[in-house]
């Protein structure tokens, strides 16, 4: 079993919309894990089943039993993070403001505050209508500990990949170089950059290869919308050249991709020269990946 790990630098490369092409093309091979978490969209175009929701639980936080509670202040005075509330003359807790430090619960001279894990998100194992099944996740408001949940789509979908015996799992990562992006490139065979000729765009993929470079993982790049800015495009060739990354496809910019895409469709289920790029770019991968 090999996976492949696609992000960007930034947000809006078109990172989602290609590792749905890959997933598209590989079918049956594959099992496909959202870990962009914070964000989620794969759904939008795989129509999961959600056939299979899992509560997930991370870090702590504090609440407080009204019953027991005499209003004596000890809590408020030591919360570093001001996540006690007064209202109408009763304590409680803002969960979000909460790092579930437990200072306050040691303090209480009643015993009033307690501890308990907190719920951040939920995992979903879906059959999607490629014919395979897909991992995703979905991040709570205000929640934090994403790397952790992206580890645990990671390890559920490599789980399921090995009990079907799947030759690959393909990874949507989320955008940037912060924990999620870290976690989700754990254990990857290959790593897929999908970068837009702008300074931004440029500016950020010099980041995330930075990023990948740590980690001393194969990589290879799309680079999406070339046309839109030739010279920023050719600038990026000439990066990747010198970092030794192979670039797999050059895709225009075209109105067909955000039509598709608002239908609900994935950009290789037509015969379009965007679709033929994209497919010879899954069998330059494939190549790279059985090496």
């Amino acid at each position: 079993m090999k996976e492949l790990v696609v992000i960007s630098g930034k947000g809006g490369t078109g990172k989602t919309s290609i590792t749905a092409s890959l997933a598209y093309l590989a079918g049956l091979d594959a099992i496909v894990a959202d870990c962009d978490v914070d964000a989620a969209d794969m759904h939008l175009l795989l129509n999961p089943s959600y056939s299979n929701t899992e509560n997930f639980y991370s870090g702590e936080v504090a609440t407080i039993d009204n019953n027991l509670c005499i209003a004596c202040g000890n809590c408020k005075d030591v919360c570093r993070f001001d996540a006690i509330i007064i209202s109408d003359l009763q304590y409680s807790i803002d969960s979000i403001s909460c790092e579930g430090c437990g200072y306050c619960s040691k303090i209480c001279p009643v015993e009033a505050i307690t501890n308990h894990e907190r719920l951040v998100g939920q995992m979903y194992v879906s059959d999607v209508r490629t014919g395979t099944k897909m991992v995703h996740a979905k991040l709570g408001i205000g929640a934090d500990n994403s790397g952790k949940l992206v580890a645990y789509v990671k390890k559920k979908s490599k789980d399921i990949a090995k009990l079907l015996k799947k030759k690959y799992v393909i990874v949507d990562g989320s955008p940037g170089i912060g924990c999620p992006v870290i976690s989700s490139l754990s254990g990857a065979d290959l790593v897929l950059f999908v970068t837009e000729p702008s300074k931004s765009g440029f500016h950020d993929l010099k980041r995330v290869i930075e990023l990948v470079e740590k980690f001393k993982l194969p990589s290879v790049c799309i680079i999406n919308k070339f046309d839109l800015n030739l010279e920023i495009t050719e600038e990026i060739v000439a990066y990747l050249e010198q970092r030794q990354i192979d670039f797999v496809a050059k895709l225009p910019y075209s109105m067909i991709v955000s039509q598709m895409l608002s239908q609900g469709k994935i950009l290789v289920e037509t015969d379009n020269n965007i679709s033929r790029e994209i497919r010879g770019a899954w069998k330059s991968i494939i190549q790279k990946l059985e090496k």
